[in-house]
C-alpha cells in the first residue's frame, strides 16, 4: 500500500482476508510450526478438509486480494515472486516463484526485469510465458474484474488510464514489455524498491488469452499450481481441489503440496468451526481453517487440555489498531489535547476489552513489532500498564482545559471487535479519571467505514486498523501519513491530514531504496518521527490463535500472514 491513490481501500481487508486478528512480534515457537499431529515425517496423501466461515469468493487472479500469493489461492495461482513458506520472522522474506529471482533493478528502480525458469507448464501441459503473465496482468485492469489490488494502475506508466484487453484493440499496456517467452519487463512511474513485493500478488499470475472467460474464469480458472479446480459451486462457498498432474516440485520449492486434494467449505459458523476441529471426528480429523480464531472462552477450555492446547496455532500478522484523530475538529486541532489522551489511554483494559493478552498485545508504536516493518521502539506519551491520569490533566490545563472537557468517541456497533463498545468503554473508563468524559456514537459496519473515510464526515475523535500488504513500513506509513494520499472524493485513510513536506519526502527516498534490509530501519525512524505529532494513538496489536484437527501435520505459521500455510500443511 505504497504510495497509492484512495484505493488502498482493502488494505485494512487484508488483515480480516487471512485472518481475523493478528499483531506484530514473531508467533511463538511452541505454536509455529508443526502443531497438532502424531508426529512423525509428513507423507504425501489423504484429503485436507478446510472448514471456514466466509467463501473464497471471485476465485479469479485478477480480482483477488491477496498477500504473498494467498493461502488457498495460492494452490492454484503461482506468481512471479512469492512469501517464503518459513515460520515466524523468515516467512517475511519475498523469494522466487515462477521467476529465476525476486527482479532486477535498473538504478533507480523505475525499471523491473523478470527471467522465468525452464519447465513452466499449466494444468493441461502448455507452457507458461511471458505473454500470459502480462495478459493476466492486463485483464485486472479491466473494470468487471475488478476487486485486485490497485498498485500496478499508479505504479505502471499509463496505468491510470488503461482499461484492459477487453477495450484496448489489442494493443496492450505499453509498460509491460515481453521480448521473449521467458523475459518480462516493467516500467514504472516512480522508484519503488519494494516492487518485488507486489510481484506476490495474484495479479501477476499467468493467464493464457485463449482459456480467459472474462468474468466466468473463476469458475474454472487454468492453474499454474499443485492443484487445480474442480468443483467451485455458489461462487467459492464449495471449493474441491485436485493434483495438478503438470505441477513439477522441482520448479517450486515453496509448496509442499502434501495432499492428494483439497476440500473447501465455507459458510460455518465460527463456533462450529472450532468445536469440529476440537472433536476431530472422521474427516475433521484432518481439518484445518484459514478464517476463524479461537475467542477467550475456547482457549480458556482449551488451556486446560493439553492435547488441544498443543494443537493450537499462533501468529502474528502486521496489524496495528488505534485512536484516529481529526485535527480539523475542536479540540483535537490542540496537540496537547491529543497528547493528554495518548497519555490517558489504558492499553491494558483496551486489551482485555478484546480478550485479553492472548489475543492481543499493547502497542506504542504504529509499527508492529517485527524487523520487517522496520520496528523502532518508542513511547512518547508513556501511559503505563493503566494510564497516566496525573500527565493527562497537567496537558489540559496547558491546553486551557483546566476543569476537563467533554469529547464524542465514534466506534463500531460490532461487539467483541476491536472498534467495538467494549473497546470504546475501557477508553471511556480511562480518560474520566483524567477529567475527560467520553459520548458514544456508535455505527453500524457499514455506515462506520462510510464515515471515517470520508473527508467530509470523518468525526474528530475514532476508533481504527490497519493491516500492511506486505511486511514493510512502506505499506504501513505511506497511505496513512503521506500528504499527498489524501483523498478528497474517495475512501481516504490519511484521517489525520498529515501532510508534512519532510515525511512526504522520506518516504520517496526510502522509495528508492531496493535494499530492503536497508529500508527498514528508516521506516522505523520515520515512525518514531512521525509518532510525535500524536495523530494517532495507537492502542494494540491482535494475535492469531487458531486450532488444527488432530491428524494435521507440519503447520507453518510465518509473520508474512500470521496464520497456517496451506501449502505446507500434511494429513498423512
Amino acid at each position: 500500500m505504497r504510495q497509492m491513490s484512495g484505493n488502498v481501500a482493502r488494505a485494512a481487508a487484508i488483515a480480516v482476508v487471512l485472518a481475523v486478528g493478528a499483531v506484530a512480534c514473531g508467533p511463538d515457537d511452541s505454536g509455529a510450526k508443526n502443531a497438532g499431529g502424531t508426529g512423525g515425517k509428513p507423507q504425501k496423501g489423504g484429503t485436507l478438509s478446510v472448514l471456514n466461515n466466509e467463501p473464497q469468493t471471485d476465485f479469479d487472479p485478477a480480482r483477488l486480494y491477496t498477500s504473498g500469493g494467498g493461502n488457498v489461492p495460492s494452490l492454484v495461482f503461482r506468481t512471479l515472486t512469492t512469501r517464503n513458506r518459513e515460520a515466524g520472522a523468515a516467512g517475511t522474506k519475498v523469494v522466487p516463484d515462477l521467476a529465476t529471482d525476486t527482479g532486477k533493478p535498473n538504478a533507480d528502480a523505475t525499471v523491473w526485469t523478470y527471467t522465468l525458469k525452464d519447465g513452466l507448464k499449466y494444468e493441461d501441459g502448455t507452457p507458461i510465458t511471458t505473454a500470459d503473465i502480462k495478459y493476466g496482468i492486463e485483464r485486472s485492469f479491466a473494470a468487471e474484474l475488478s476487486g485486485g489490488a490497485p498498485y500496478l494502475r499508479d505504479w505502471l506508466v499509463g496505468g491510470a488510464d488503461y482499461q484492459g484487453p477487453y477495450k484496448d484493440g489489442g494493443k496492450g499496456l505499453a509498460a509491460i514489455e515481453t521480448p521473449d517467452a521467458k523475459t518480462i519487463v516493467f516500467h514504472l512511474n516512480k522508484p519503488e524498491g519494494e516492487f518485488p513485493y507486489l510481484a506476490t500478488q495474484t495479479q501477476f499470475a499467468p493467464v493464457p488469452k485463449a482459456k480467459d472467460k472474462g468474468t466466468k474464469y473463476q469458475e474454472r480458472p487454468v492453474s499454474s499450481g499443485p492443484y487445480k479446480v474442480v468443483k467451485n459451486e455458489n461462487n467459492g462457498e464449495h471449493l474441491v481441489l485436485e493434483r495438478n498432474p503438470n505441477w513439477s516440485e522441482a520448479t517450486d520449492a515453496q509448496r509442499k503440496a502434501y495432499p492428494d486434494s483439497i476440500d473447501v467449505r465455507s459458510g460455518l459458523d465460527g463456533s462450529v468451526i472450532n468445536q469440529r476441529l476440537s472433536a476431530s471426528q472422521g474427516p475433521d480429523s484432518a481439518a484445518v481453517t484459514t478464517d476463524t480464531n479461537l475467542g477467550p472462552a475456547e482457549l480458556a477450555k482449551i488451556g486446560g487440555d493439553k492435547a488441544l492446547n498443543a494443537r493450537v496455532g499462533t501468529g502474528h500478522f502486521g496489524y496495528t489498531n488505534y485512536i484516529a484523530f481529526n485535527p480539523k475538529v475542536k479540540p483535537f486541532d490542540n496537540p496537547k489535547v491529543r497528547q493528554a489522551i495518548a497519555y490517558a489511554v489504558d492499553r491494558t483494559s483496551a486489551v482485555n476489552a478484546v480478550g485479553g493478552s492472548s489475543l492481543a498485545e499493547p502497542a506504542t508504536t504504529f509499527l508492529p513489532n517485527q524487523k520487517s516493518f522496520g520496528y523502532t521502539a518508542y513511547d512518547h506519551f508513556p501511559a503505563g500498564d493503566s494510564g497516566n491520569a496525573t500527565k493527562a490533566k497537567e496537558l489540559l490545563k496547558e491546553a486551557g482545559y483546566a476543569d476537563g472537557l467533554t469529547v464524542t468517541l465514534t466506534h463500531s456497533n460490532a461487539k467483541g471487535g476491536p472498534k467495538g463498545p467494549e473497546v470504546a468503554t475501557a477508553l471511556q473508563d480511562a480518560l474520566k479519571k483524567a477529567g475527560i468524559t467520553v459520548k458514544f456514537q456508535g455505527l453500524e459496519a457499514n455506515d462506520y467505514s462510510d464515515t471515517i473515510q470520508s473527508v467530509g464526515k470523518e468525526p474528530g475523535f475514532f476508533l481504527r486498523g490497519w493491516g500492511a500488504d506486505w511486511p514493510s513500513g512502506g505499506p504501513f506509513l505511506a497511505p496513512i501519513f503521506d500528504g499527498r494520499q489524501i483523498v478528497k472524493d474517495g475512501a481516504n485513510f490519511n484521517t489525520g491530514f498529515l501532510d508534512d513536506p519532510s515525511v512526504n519526502k522520506e518516504i520517496d527516498e526510502i522509495n528508492k531504496l531496493t535494499d530492503l534490509s536497508a529500508a527498514a530501519p528508516r521506516w522505523g525512524a520515520l515512525d518514531k518521527k512521525i509518532g510525535e505529532q500524536a495523530v494517532v494513538v495507537p492502542l494494540f496489536h491482535p494475535v492469531y490463535k487458531r486450532l488444527v484437527g488432530k491428524d494435521v501435520k507440519n503447520v507453518v505459521i510465518s509473520d508474512w500472514t500470521g496464520v497456517l500455510d496451506i501449502s505446507q500443511v500434511a494429513v498423512k
